[in-house]
């Protein structure tokens, strides 16, 4: 194992992440106080729990990162926007949105790249990270969906919601960061479960991995 990986050095890419429809107040909680106590990037929640970690995280360095349009990607742009706006008032650092999906399968890349943009405007000086769901795209379609990101004024692209069916692979995070260089930063998510998963990511061009497993990754590693 490269000697760069340490346990601080992985946290710090990490999103700590609990995005499930059942998810509790106490869990949000529990979510913060790990976030802290491991020097996680940040912390990635559905936006109802935004104002509940800002207030939580209000003291560390732990960034608040919410979800938009997720995680089918399917709303109109106006509500995707919105969504953003009030997320950033209620304390929102981070927002990873979900690109239109259906649009980029019909090859209407215009309505992708404005999809995106209208979320940009309307997040202010928040990070947007753009999830591109590479499970749904070919090869091509990834590519593209790279380059809509990057016109619309986009931080990141991100290859998954974790919700549709498959996560991260290794091949298309190398792909995505063939295709974006270092104009933009990649996000990998999506059965990203042990430090090998991790460093794997990481190694194929990864600048943050989005993991509900924060804690059992960075168990596994060396101070």
């Amino acid at each position: 194992m490269p000697k760069e990986w340490t346990k601080a050095s992985i946290a710090k890419t990490i999103d700590h992440t609990v995005l499930k429809a059942v998810a509790t107040e106490q869990q949000v909680r529990e979510l913060c106080v790990e976030a802290k106590a491991n020097g996680f990037a940040s912390v990635c929640v559905n936006p109802c729990w935004v104002p509940l970690c800002a207030k939580e995280l209000q003291s560390s360095k732990v960034l608040v990162c919410t979800v938009i349009g997720f995680p089918l990607g399917a709303n109109a742009s106006a509500i995707k926007a919105e969504e953003a706006r009030l997320a950033v008032k209620q304390g929102a650092d981070e927002v990873d949105m979900v690109i239109n999906i259906g649009a980029a399968k019909g090859g209407e890349w215009k309505i992708v790249e404005d999809d995106i943009r209208e979320v940009v405007k309307a997040s202010d000086k928040a990070t947007v990270k753009v999830i591109i769901e590479t499970c749904y795209l070919t090869d091509a379609e990834k590519v593209r969906a790279c380059e809509a990101a990057l016109k619309a004024g986009a931080h990141f692209v991100k290859t998954s919601t974790g919700f549709g069916t498959g996560g991260a692979t290794a091949d298309d995070v190398r792909l995505m960061r063939k295709t974006v260089g270092d104009k933009l930063k990649v996000k990998a998510s999506g059965g990203i479960r042990s430090y090998h998963d991790a460093i794997q990511m990481l190694e194929a061009g990864a600048d943050r991995l989005g993991a509900s497993s924060g804690v059992a990754i960075v168990a596994e590693l060396p101070e």
